[in-house]
């Protein structure tokens, strides 16, 4: 759970520029770009060996990723508008087109192109991503201030059960609540 402004910080990639990586099968990191590093706030020793996961947003619905894995099996290109997180808990928006590469007639892996995007892009897909949120997942992004005394001890339960602390939250929630 993030206490800082720096979740609500938007770093705009340079315009004319593109984030490149490779992945595995699994969607590990193989390859990553000197500008996915400094945009996503990792260094690319940080980046490589990683799920690509690693940069995934909580404001992302799973079926846009359920979707992308499943064009990728059927060997097509697969291209859509994706908000990221940074290493700082900042965000990004990026136009992902995510396709196989091949050498010598075999498939070796999957390779990603991201690129800016515009204001209105940002907003319509923020809006369309908390819509199929709300609707497929039922879940919700909400903001909320609450004592640090009290947050101290959610964190602390968090430690002391191994989860984050939205977690405990669901389940203080959902237990107390009914």
């Amino acid at each position: 759970m993030d206490t800082s402004y720096k979740f609500f910080e938007e770093t705009d990639v340079p315009e004319g520029e593109l984030i490149i990586s490779r992945t595995d099968f699994n969607g590990n990191i193989t390859f990553a770009n000197e500008l996915f590093a400094s945009i996503s706030g990792y260094s690319v020793d940080e980046l490589v060996g990683k799920p690509h996961s690693i940069v995934r947003h909580p404001d992302m619905p799973k079926s846009v990723f359920k979707d992308l894995w499943g064009t990728l099996k059927r060997g097509e290109l697969w291209s859509g508008y994706v908000k990221n997180m940074r290493k700082d808990g900042g965000y990004y928006w990026v136009y992902a087109e995510v396709s196989a590469m091949q050498k010598d007639n075999q498939l070796v892996g999957y390779k990603s192109m991201r690129s800016p995007i515009d204001k209105e892009t940002k907003k319509e897909y923020q809006d369309k991503y908390d819509n199929l949120r709300k609707e497929e997942e039922k879940s919700c992004r909400i903001v909320s201030n609450i004592s640090i005394d009290n947050f101290e001890k959610l964190r602390s339960l968090a430690k002391e059960e191994g989860i984050k602390e939205d977690k405990i939250l669901e389940h203080i929630l959902s237990n107390s609540l009914l």
